[in-house]
């Protein structure tokens, strides 16, 4: 059996050739890029080699050092109200989206109403495309991908699908095109086999927009026998697993990257790579030093591994501290494709261009990290503000859903009480000391931002499993 090295060398030898483009003249104006967004599933922070992590990602790696880390980069606490900020450049509190994830059973989505990142991409004449996970709704056909401003879909609706039988509490999920597809094999490899040939198959006088979203590392642990072996130092079952499983999605990474290579189209294609939460703790990850994980508004929950690489634009090596959230590639992606269509629905992501390309500062006064009937963090400059951060919301999916509230209301205490949580990040990148006593005014101050934030807060939606339901054969058939 080849080793993890060698493996891992066979799909680098064509990195050397980020090394050899020449930047770009300040101010040049380029060509509308293709964009290949890479999304991992519950991916903890240490998980990636680059940030000291024990699993070997040299695709990852490479990918990241000839671009800019994003070491301060902000996702909310689990799947789907991530995948919603991406797509809409607004914070999940403005669908709905705020607690939980959408459950199979579910009788809503990403609200009809918000305009996708894909439609506007679609519309700036991108050839729009999506492998992997939807986990935005599927109850009605409106909700799929291919009626959301995709041209091509390819993969699966649900969270913690079946790695090789594809399947979600007994229903089959797999699907091209909003039809069944019957493709045998480990998701993540499928993904993988299914971007490169789009990539092959493009014709690039048409720019790409191809969102990749893995469903790795999220449980359930599933393994190919040869990526086990592996890592079958680890004692741990669960980790042992959970590593083999983040090394196939870095071998699906590399593919990708040397078939865009192949094509020839690297000096005018942007990768980002982000995951969509933080680790989930007792499921195998590592989040290093930072607080908590998955689920939390700590920023083990929310901070993640990420980075984008453009060579020739984005400076190779750069180390980026700035705050940023997932919802700035919104309007970030939609300007670099010169984009004229107009978001019908206000904004909360910012063009954060400057910040990847001159070493800009931030272009947030303040980043809310969530807000809910129960808990809400917020961030501004270095302080941030954690309430009720100890008793995370339904933390993905194998949490009981809650009820949806009946109508607003202010935030309700928890167990009688509310934890007031205050830290400088700067000083304190752990959380370790809450400085809420020392510093009431700023407490206060913060406060006041995140709960004129909730008070814009539409009422999650939640989605209790009906005692009489029974799974489809297929997901989102509608024949």
């Amino acid at each position: 059996m080849m080793s993890l090295a060698s493996r891992s060398a066979v799909l680098l030898l064509g990195a050397a050739f980020f090394g050899v483009l020449s930047v770009l003249p300040a101010g040049a104006a380029a060509p509308k890029p293709n964009i290949v967004f890479l999304l991992a599933d519950d991916l903890g922070w240490s998980d990636v080699s680059y940030h000291g992590g024990e699993i070997k990602t040299p695709n990852l790696d490479q990918l990241a050092a000839r671009g800019a880390k994003l070491e301060q980069f902000y996702v909310q606490p689990v799947c789907s109200p991530t995948r919603a900020a991406l797509l809409t450049g607004r914070y999940p509190m403005r669908h709905g989206l705020q607690v939980g994830v959408v459950r199979p059973w579910a009788q809503y989505g990403l609200p009809l109403e918000e305009q996708t990142l894909a439609q506007g991409l679609q519309q700036a004449g991108y050839f729009t495309a999506i492998c992997g996970k939807w986990h935005l709704g599927h109850f009605q056909k409106s909700y799929l991908p291919t009626e959301r401003g995709f041209d091509h879909q390819y993969g699966h609706y649900n969270g913690a699908l079946d790695y090789f039988t594809h399947e979600r509490d007994g229903g089959f999920d797999w699907h091209r095109n909003g039809e069944v597809c019957r493709d045998e094999g480990y998701t993540t490899e499928l993904i993988g086999n299914e971007a490169v040939r789009l990539i092959e198959n493009h014709d690039f006088k048409r720019p790409l927009f191809l969102y990749v979203a893995f469903n790795a590392p999220h449980t359930p642990l599933q393994a190919r026998p040869e990526d086990l072996e592996l890592y079958k130092h680890i004692p741990n079952r669960n980790r042992r697993a959970y590593a083999a499983m983040v090394h196939c999605e870095d071998l699906q990474v590399g593919r990708i990257v040397n078939a865009i290579e192949k094509r020839g189209v690297t000096p005018n294609t942007l990768f980002i790579f982000s995951s969509d939460n933080g680790g989930p703790l007792g499921s195998g990850a590592t989040n290093g030093r930072l607080r908590a994980g998955k689920g939390t508004l700590y920023e083990g929950g929310v901070r993640v591994a990420a980075f984008a690489t453009w060579p020739g634009h984005i400076p190779a090596g750069a180390v980026i501290q700035e705050p940023l959230h997932i919802v700035d590639w919104y309007p970030t992606l939609l300007k670099l494709a010169g984009a004229t269509v107009t978001q019908q629905m206000p904004l909360d992501g910012k063009n954060i261009w400057p910040v990847l390309t001159q070493g800009a500062r931030t272009p947030h006064a303040d980043i809310l990290l969530n807000t809910t009937p129960n808990h809400g963090a917020i961030r501004s400059g270095d302080w941030k503000l954690v309430l009720n951060g100890g008793r995370p919301e339904a933390a993905g999916e194998t949490s009981p859903e809650p009820a949806a509230p009946k109508r607003k209301a202010k935030r309700a205490n928890v167990g009688g009480s509310e934890t007031v949580e205050l830290f400088n990040l700067a000083e304190d990148p752990f959380e370790q000391r809450n400085l809420a006593t020392q510093y009431p005014e700023k407490v206060s101050a913060l406060r006041a931002r995140l709960d004129a934030y909730a008070r814009q807060a539409v009422p999650p939606k939640a989605a209790p499993r009906p005692a009489d339901f029974v799974s489809p054969k297929v997901w989102g058939d509608f024949k």
